[in-house]
């Protein structure tokens, strides 16, 4: 199956399959395609949290709003937060990248105010869910992206101080009685002279 195929195919899960394990190799797998996904100069200011544990699962499910069900469900959760300590992270970059990627972070971060960086930090986590959801079809793995969460609360629930949750994403194998997928509910998308200009 090709690209084209695989995202014509893709849909957003609402039910799941509670009793269908996801094998583990396939979750090794996405970890290291979250790992290589691209970010500005590379930047890379993410921390990506795979939740499997059953309790600390049903935790997030209880501040993830209307989305409760689906993280039950859903054999796993993943987790995308970005850098909120800036003093944290400057020593990540540091301490992780070359001189010339250190230099070029600290002319942007010097040039920009610090709320402006963070937003342009947080961009690049957008850049992983993408990947992730993508990735996650072609495993043959249905989805979920979550922004829907409390995410201060995440941030206690998982313990974190340097970064901050933004949004979730919910993997795993997609209910027969979902009512939203593509056999059920055909795929709704603008035409495509509506948002394609070719010049």
């Amino acid at each position: 199956m090709n690209i084209l195929q695989l995202i014509q195919k893709r849909y957003t899960a609402k039910k799941y399959n509670a009793d269908k394990v996801i094998p583990q190799e396939k979750i090794e797998e996405l970890k290291e395609i979250l790992r290589l996904t691209p970010s500005s100069i590379n930047i890379q200011p993410w921390k990506f949290t795979f939740v499997q544990n059953p309790e600390i699962k049903a935790k997030l499910a209880s501040v993830s709003m209307h989305n409760a069900e689906k993280i039950n469900q859903a054999q796993l959760l993943i987790v995308f937060s970005v850098a909120d300590d800036l003093d944290a992270f400057q020593k990540v970059v540091e301490n992780e990248f070359s001189q010339a990627r250190i230099d070029w972070y600290n002319k942007i971060k010097s040039s920009s105010p610090e709320a402006d960086l963070k937003i342009w930090l947080a961009k690049q986590v957008y850049i992983a869910l993408g990947v992730g959801l993508t990735a996650s079809i072609a495993m043959g793995l249905d989805s979920t992206a979550m922004e829907g969460i409390e995410t201060d609360k995440y941030k206690a629930i998982l313990n974190m101080s340097a970064y901050k949750p933004l949004f979730a994403m919910a993997v795993g194998y997609g209910a027969d009685e979902d009512s939203n997928r593509i056999e059920v509910t055909p795929k709704s998308r603008r035409l495509l002279e509506n948002v394609i200009e070719t010049i």
